[in-house]
């Protein structure tokens, strides 16, 4: 039988990253070592105190649908949070908890962006933006950075790349793909532009707002500009900080009307996200912090690991992350020297020949590139790298 399909499922495209885990899966499954360096989670389990804290919410009969929008006690946990962390004020009204960060995202796009409109966002960008948009029937524009720019787009990009059609300015700090955080003169600059454009919207997704190396500060807008407040969305949730990515908890805070929109939207697709998640997360954000800052030094460990030995390898050259799991080397000489044409050519070779797993850039907007996640212990990133050494010989 031949079915039809609704159009929106030709804009957009299964995740990338989703793809590569599917393929390294069935690989493994079939008996073979795979050396994966495309996962998007942190390698450490969930800390003893949250998981406790589910139990006893199960044993306690936390079990039933809560508010759409999140517990009284989860959103006031993520209250507090902003308060601790980002000198930030929210009422409850302003706070819609969701299931993940993607689900916030999704419901944001939903409720402001319609056919006609666009959301420019720098790239590379996490792959599922561009589809979340396009989901909409709204257009993804992407403003291209480099390596020499830190992968952090000029405030004259920036207003260039703003129309009158444009609904949402998008910026993820530290990045998805690449780590790239923005500094305070980045956005201070930004900020000048969209003053400039009283129409646009900003959404600021700070997922990996908590994994940061190098002693940086972490910033986002709402800090730095508080007379655009009614302007800015904060996307944030406990998946990556707290290695809670299974437990699909994420949130979004700002203006009262636009957090009912989306909680509208929410209320008659998902409805609320898992009770016991939920009471998991109060813990994450209100319990003992000790076990992300551990975390970041492992990963500040593998970061300098991985990026030098990268960027000492013929063909490749790879920029200092500043923050998240990831690196995002630039691998067009390597794919040259091995006669690929694309980097999806040249992660395909990785896999069939070396049984490596890295997720090329071309989705995420900046093809040449190809992401490699450090959210793995050093034997995989040691190995990996005695793998693509071996291919490039």
């Amino acid at each position: 039988m031949k079915y039809k399909f609704a159009s929106r499922v030709d804009r957009c495209e299964p995740s990338a990253t989703l793809e590569v885990s599917a393929a390294a899966r069935r690989l493994r499954a079939a008996g073979q070592q795979i050396i994966d360096w495309s996962a998007g989670e942190p390698d450490f389990g969930t800390p003893d105190i949250i998981c406790d804290a589910a139990i006893q919410a199960i044993r306690g009969g936390q079990t039933r649908y809560t508010a759409v929008g999140g517990t009284p006690e989860l959103c006031a946990a993520i209250a507090h949070k902003f308060q601790r962390d980002n000198q930030l004020h929210f009422e409850q009204n302003q706070i819609l908890v969701c299931a993940g960060a993607k689900q916030a995202l999704y419901n944001c796009f939903q409720a402001m962006v319609g056919p006609g409109d666009n959301v420019v966002m720098p790239a590379p960008c996490w792959a599922s933006y561009p589809d979340m948009v396009r989901l909409t029937a709204g257009e993804p524009i992407l403003i291209p950075t480099t390596q020499e720019q830190h992968f952090r787009p000029s405030a004259e990009q920036l207003d260039q790349a703003i129309t009158p059609e444009t609904r949402i300015v998008l910026l993820n700090s530290p990045s998805n793909p690449c780590g790239a955080m923005l500094r305070r003169e980045d956005l201070e600059s930004y900020a000048e532009v969209l003053r400039g454009h009283p129409h646009v919207m900003l959404v600021s997704d700070d997922i990996y707002e908590l994994i940061r190396f190098d002693g940086k500060p972490f910033h986002n807008m709402a800090q730095l500009a508080p007379d655009l407040r009614s302007r800015i969305i904060l996307i944030n949730g406990v998946s990556k900080a707290y290695a809670m990515t299974g437990w699909r908890i994420g949130y979004a805070a700002g203006p009262a009307e636009i957090i009912d929109a989306m909680h509208t939207i929410q209320s008659q697709s998902t409805s609320n996200p898992s009770s016991i998640a939920q009471a998991a997360a109060c813990a994450a954000l209100l319990e003992d912090q000790s076990s992300v800052p551990d975390m970041v030094v492992a990963f500040e460990q593998r970061r300098n690991y991985i990026v030098k030995a990268l960027d000492d390898l013929p063909g490749i050259s790879c920029v200092r992350p500043d923050g998240a799991f990831y690196c995002f080397p630039k691998v067009d000489g390597a794919m040259e020297q091995l006669g690929c044409a694309t980097d999806i050519d040249f992660a395909h070779l990785l896999l069939e020949t070396q049984r490596l797993t890295v997720v090329p850039g071309t989705p995420f907007g900046s093809p040449g590139h190809v992401r490699v996640s450090f959210a793995t212990d050093m034997p995989t990133l040691e190995e990996g790298i005695e793998r693509l050494v071996g291919l490039l010989d």
